[in-house]
């Protein structure tokens, strides 16, 4: 089903480099907003950093897809140190095929991380790779978001690893 994430875990660090092994996964792309931070907030989740340090030397290679603009992805993927994507359009496979050729790996090898089940994951398997679902880390205050979250509800996963 398209809404369906290949996993779904309780957060971004509850993924470990052996989970992605196991999954055949060599690279991530990751969303931010309520993933690896809260909306329009400039600091990482805590533990992140130790996190992508985990990844790194696990030689999981790493970059960002957001449907964000330039002025909020690139100092918040500056401070991460990873390659980034802007404007994705996800769900569009757009931003996942760019992300793709510029990581190098086979489609096959790709996972994406993100908390939408309308943008990161119907987008992830639209380009035909692999997805892990996390929660938001905090609810939206938006009134677009509360409808999108409503609507999402009914596919969302009964667990979460």
């Amino acid at each position: 089903m398209l809404f369906t994430p290949t996993r779904a875990y309780k957060s971004i660090l509850c993924v470990t480099p052996e989970i992605l092994r196991e999954m055949g996964v060599t690279a991530l792309i990751l969303d931010i907003d309520n993933t690896m931070t809260t909306h329009n907030d400039p600091t990482p989740l805590e533990g992140l950093f130790d996190w992508l340090d985990d990844m790194r030397k696990n030689n999981i290679k790493m970059m960002i897809v957001s449907n964000n603009h330039v002025p909020r992805v690139t100092p918040f993927a500056e401070l991460l140190g990873l390659d980034f994507i802007p404007e994705g359009a996800k769900p569009l496979p757009i931003g996942y095929k760019k992300a793709a050729e510029k990581l190098g790996v086979p489609k096959s090898e790709i996972c994406t991380i993100g908390d939408q089940l309308f943008t990161d994951i119907l987008g992830a398997k639209l380009f035909g790779i692999k997805s892990i679902l996390v929660p938001p880390i905090e609810p939206e205050k938006t009134v677009f978001f509360k409808i999108k979250r409503a609507a999402e509800k009914p596919f969302l996963p009964k667990k979460y690893l």
